[in-house]
């Protein structure tokens, strides 16, 4: 697994997504480029070479890959068709013949999960799908993970033991123990790629077109990373105007330059992360990598995960705060659903377990102030344990 996760999302992904991974490469880390979304093979017309499913040595330390759908969804068949056998066989299905199977929608997404928790490198720079796809992507581990706590809990996997008695007393064949590996291998997969996914040195990256930076469309996006833990590490606005642009002798092109420069100022003044900027004509992808990272390469910021306020002892309440930068209030959905949160933010969903102590409690409020969103949860007496909280002056 690698020890830095870059996901680049955006227009012009695969050229800012070659050139970081140059940048990594000339600094002495073992970098892999990994075309992730690249049907019409950009990447390899930009370093010309064809990629395939096994790294292609570039220069010293640079490889790059490029995801098989095919591969992946033939190996992923190929894992669980013993183990689904006897289940298909209860309903009458018949199974496909490897020669039959071809990738069917989401294939790309689970490829995708399936390099990151697999590569082998110092350095993984992802040339990654669209931002809405590359959300939806990340988040599945996590959705998988809880459909399958829902659908094969714990409580019927310790069953298995019963599995005889049960068939001999229902008159009818049960699952056999395959159904429930397979529902273990699959939960050891998500895992995997969830760790990929939540370790320290993962983040985003995002590109823009600098003619038309569109600040809300940005800020919305950045709410769907915040929203499920996804931390933004940069935006790169690709294709300025030349910084000698706004002195042109041509009004329109003056005009045109400043007017981008005030906005990109305007954009840099409302993140909280670095703009960097890829001026035209960008020129190589040696050219390239040293605009942007001139000063250097962006580093990790600060984990977006939700936390827990104490304030029982002052005003009866716990606050659970999430961090969403970008977020608008308008936007904003919470249901409270037994023992979780669900939350929305625009098109963008996220169900949140809860800790312990706020499954105790009710929700009575919520805020949406300087990018984060607090929920207050006041202790429920009936719940609460006795002798831990005081309904009177809310003390523990």
């Amino acid at each position: 697994m690698a020890t830095r996760t870059v996901l680049i999302s955006g227009p012009e992904s695969a050229r800012i997504a070659a050139a970081t991974a140059l940048h990594h490469a000339r600094q002495g880390s073992e970098t892999l480029l990994l075309a992730a979304d690249d049907p019409h093979r950009a990447v390899d017309d930009l370093l010309g070479v064809r990629l395939g499913h096994e790294p292609v040595g570039l220069e010293r330390c640079l490889a790059a890959v490029r995801i098989d759908e095919q591969a992946a969804f033939r190996a992923a068949l190929d894992g669980y068709r013993d183990r689904l056998a006897p289940a298909l066989d209860l309903i009458g299905a018949q199974p496909l013949d490897p020669e039959e199977l071809t990738p069917l929608p989401g294939t790309r997404a689970l490829a995708l999960l399936r390099a990151l928790s697999r590569a082998d490198a110092e350095v993984l720079v992802v040339a990654a799908p669209a931002p809405a796809e590359l959300i939806a992507t990340l988040a599945l581990p996590a959705q998988l993970e809880r459909y399958l706590a829902r659908l094969l809990p714990e409580q019927r996997q310790a069953a298995r033991a019963l599995r005889p008695l049960l068939a001999g007393l229902a008159g009818v064949p049960m699952p056999t123990d395959k159904l429930f590996e397979a529902r273990t291998a699959a939960s050891a997969a998500l895992a995997e790629a969830a760790a990929a996914i939540t370790a320290p040195g993962t983040t985003v990256r995002l590109v823009l077109d600098a003619a038309r930076p569109a600040p809300r469309a940005l800020a919305r996006i950045r709410a769907g990373l915040a929203l499920h833990g996804l931390p933004l590490d940069a935006v790169v606005a690709h294709g300025a105007h030349p910084a000698a642009a706004v002195d042109s002798a041509d009004p329109w092109l003056a005009r045109t330059a400043a007017r981008q420069r005030e906005q990109l100022n305007d954009l840099a003044a409302q993140l909280d992360v670095p703009l960097l900027t890829a001026r035209q004509p960008d020129g190589s992808l040696e050219a390239l990598a040293e605009q942007l990272y001139r000063a250097g390469a962006p580093g990790v910021p600060a984990s977006g995960e939700p936390w827990t306020e104490d304030r029982l002892a002052a005003e009866n309440l716990l606050i659970w705060h999430l961090p969403l930068p970008g977020a608008d209030r308008e936007d904003l959905e919470l249901l409270r659903r037994g023992d979780e949160l669900v939350l929305g933010a625009g098109s963008y969903r996220r169900v949140v377990a809860l800790p312990s102590a706020l499954r105790r409690c009710t929700v009575s409020g919520a805020g949406l102030a300087d990018g984060t969103l607090s929920v207050r949860f006041t202790p429920d007496p009936a719940l609460w344990p006795r002798g831990q909280w005081n309904p009177t002056d809310g003390s523990v």
